[in-house]
């Protein structure tokens, strides 16, 4: 692979129309983070800060022309998956995704936090199947780790069960992220002999729209940047807390995230 100043991350999502999550939340953190950011467009969704009100699939032979188009025209460093959409897009991905030793980030979107349903139960099955035992990190929230395990985590002394039980399904590394806990933000890194519990403040921001594709996208580009899987984590959960922080309202109900925040701040 050519050497280019800066190093390519492919986002393989959804479209958002907010512009604050999916394929737009995540080149705008890419961009944040000093990579340069590449996408496959999985599905078109018409969404604002407040939730999905429709999806629509794209077709899978166009999802396998981008893919080829970015991985083999172009090369990558890493990879981050977010909405996948269908099942057969989940296998054309991870049929190709296969031929490349590169970081993979899998954020195992499921549903939408407004409810809105983003892969059915034939697509979480591949996922698990085929994606996961490709995934250097899968990135499950506790509603997406019940879907895909049983487990039901309630406080921060079940994320040890919910990392190891996603574990069994063959990524190397799980960070399970533990933001709808009652207590302090607190996410659990952990390949299954190393654990490393991720802590930051509880912020009382209502603007998190876009926040699990921010911390996936931040994770694949720390990793193309270089870093080790832990090392990657913390910086990723640093700049999703900045990124919170600095958050703004769009329109009525919750806001977005600010991804350029370390931009104003400089």
């Amino acid at each position: 692979m050519d050497e280019l100043p800066l190093p390519r991350v492919l986002s393989i999502a959804g479209s958002d129309t907010s512009g604050g999550a999916g394929i737009q939340g995540d080149l705008k953190t890419m961009l944040a983070l000093g990579v340069h950011g590449m996408s496959v467009v999985t599905a078109l969704t018409a969404q604002d800060a407040r939730g999905v009100r429709s999806s629509w699939p794209v077709p899978v032979d166009v999802v396998e022309a981008q893919l080829d188009a970015v991985l083999a025209g172009i090369g990558v460093h890493a990879v981050k998956t977010g909405m996948l959409a269908t099942a057969a897009t989940v296998t054309a991905v991870s049929t190709a995704l296969s031929r490349y030793d590169v970081p993979i980030v899998v954020d195992p979107v499921v549903r939408a936090t407004s409810g809105a349903e983003l892969l059915d139960d034939a697509g979480l099955a591949a996922l698990a199947a085929e994606l996961l035992p490709l995934a250097t990190v899968v990135t499950p929230n506790l509603a997406e780790v019940a879907l895909l395990t049983g487990v039901v985590v309630v406080d921060e002394a079940g994320l040890a069960r919910a990392g190891d039980a996603v574990l069994e399904l063959g990524p190397r590394w799980v960070l399970v992220t533990g933001g709808h806990l009652d207590a302090a933000a607190v996410d659990l890194l952990t390949d299954g002999s190393e654990r490393h519990l991720l802590r930051a403040a509880r912020l009382p921001s209502r603007h998190t729209h876009g926040t699990g594709c921010a911390l996936a996208s931040a994770l694949a580009a720390q990793l193309a940047l270089g870093c080790d899987v832990p090392a990657a984590a913390r910086a990723a959960k640093a700049y999703v807390t900045g990124a919170i922080a600095h958050g703004f309202p769009l329109g009525s109900g919750p806001g977005l995230l600010d991804h350029g925040w370390r931009w104003r701040e400089a």
